[in-house]
């Protein structure tokens, strides 16, 4: 453990702890957020109308848009003079969503992302190579600063260029990876192509930025020899240090005195019981800058059950099965990518790299899945082609009920990503 004394704090102590830390946000975005004092007085509710944890539900959401609506710092929550980073999004389908840190919001942010990767596996003695996109995009700076403060050595080499990544993986002796799931497989591609896999000596790799499947954690233990756990952030929130896995992958610890998580039903926005799946919503508890009520990621997730036996005390939420806005609606049937992703990576003879595409023909929706063969000789050997072809087929209707076309590719034909990977292509 990083913090033993916040990390086993009895629930009791932690919701008291919870509650004044709540009772505090919201009087700092009543005394100084314009559009959350709008909001409240529409509502009726006043800072000390917040008396249990129960009356979160009095609080408004807070979406995108919000952000979007406010840009680019109107919804800071200090004078600029009291801000030392400013993040934002790509801002690819609008205005960016920007962030603002003070000091203290830093400082907070480090020990976040301390505790997980130590529960993750990191120590002092790693070297550790960052290969996340640096810039405005806050997962490389949020990992970066956190292992720092574990004590590792951080190579910050952030993405792309990836024979370099490997040479000086193998060069520098690095024992942790941070990167994205899928840049991480191609990673592993590129170091077994270049005959350099038995000269790097992974332990550990924190991946997250985008969802992964178990199945995909798999094949990344597998190639890489290493201990794969997966964490969890949003830039709107803090970026990552939310929540993560520890080794014994029992689901993602929540950094609960950091941050309030609830599950809402999407559709109605009521809480949903601890154990069924629905929207997270997330309200930071110590944020400075940029406090947010009551966040809809648009995640979907549960909160499990039980302990763990790494002796967290935090509640732990199950990895991301999809987002709400990214599901997609076939023939009336709700898809989510990660359950076609689970096929595919169950399926023996192809490789991890797919894409969907959907299209829609004479007003009827169709989704092809095109995906890479592991060996490029099985497109000379029709009757196994057509074996795995029919059994991703099969696969996919008894999952997600629908008949797809399924296209077999080369290996390497797949375009490879170095961020987040970008998997379904909508064309309707």
């Amino acid at each position: 453990m990083w913090n033993p004394q916040a990390e086993t704090i009895s629930r009791s102590e932690l919701e008291r702890l919870q509650l004044a830390r709540l009772q505090t946000t919201v009087r700092h975005v009543y005394q100084n957020v314009p559009m959350y004092r709008q909001r409240l007085d529409e509502m009726g509710v006043k800072p000390e109308d917040i008396r249990s944890l129960a009356d979160i539900r009095r609080l408004p959401f807070t979406v995108k848009d919000d952000l979007r609506d406010n840009y680019p710092f109107g919804m800071f929550a200090v004078p600029m003079r009291d801000i030392v980073r400013i993040h934002a999004s790509s801002g690819t389908t609008g205005k960016p969503t920007v962030v603002g840190y003070t000091k203290s919001d830093l400082a907070m942010w480090s020990e976040a992302v301390a505790r997980l990767a130590v529960a993750g596996g990191a120590c002092a003695d790693d070297i550790a190579q960052i290969s996340f996109g640096y810039g405005l995009f806050t997962g490389a700076l949020g990992l970066h600063y956190g292992l720092e403060r574990v004590g590792a050595a951080v190579v910050p080499i952030s993405s792309g260029n990836t024979e370099r990544q490997i040479q000086l993986m193998r060069d520098f002796g690095v024992t942790l990876l941070v990167a994205t799931p899928s840049y991480a497989m191609y990673l592993a591609e590129t170091a077994e192509r270049l005959g350099a896999m038995k000269d790097i000596h992974l332990r550990v790799g924190l991946f997250g930025a985008e969802g992964s499947t178990e199945e995909m954690r798999r094949q990344l233990e597998e190639r890489w020899g290493c201990v794969v756990t997966e964490n969890y952030g949003l830039s709107e929130i803090i970026g990552p240090g939310v929540s993560g896995e520890c080794v014994y992958h029992n689901g993602m610890h929540i950094n609960e005195d950091l941050f309030y998580i609830e599950i809402i039903d999407p559709v109605t926005g009521e809480p949903v019981p601890d154990g069924e799946y629905g929207e997270v919503v997330i309200t930071p508890l110590m944020k400075e800058a940029l406090p947010i009520l009551r966040y809809r990621t648009h995640d979907i997730s549960r909160i499990l059950p039980g302990a763990c036996p790494c002796g967290w005390m935090f509640r732990r939420m199950a990895g991301l099965t999809g987002r709400t806005d990214d599901m997609l609606i076939i023939r009336g049937v709700n898809v989510f990518p990660s359950q076609i992703e689970g096929v595919l990576l169950n399926t023996r003879g192809i490789g991890p790299h797919y894409e969907i595409v959907v299209t829609r023909e004479n007003y009827l929706d169709r989704i092809e899945v095109r995906v890479e063969l592991a060996d490029a000789s099985v497109l000379e050997r029709w009757s196994e082609l057509e074996a795995i072809q029919h059994s991703i087929q099969h696969d996919l209707r008894t999952v997600v009920q629908l008949d797809a076309k399924v296209t077999l590719l080369s290996p390497n034909t797949l375009q490879r990503f170095e961020g987040k990977a970008r998997r379904v292509r909508d064309l309707r």
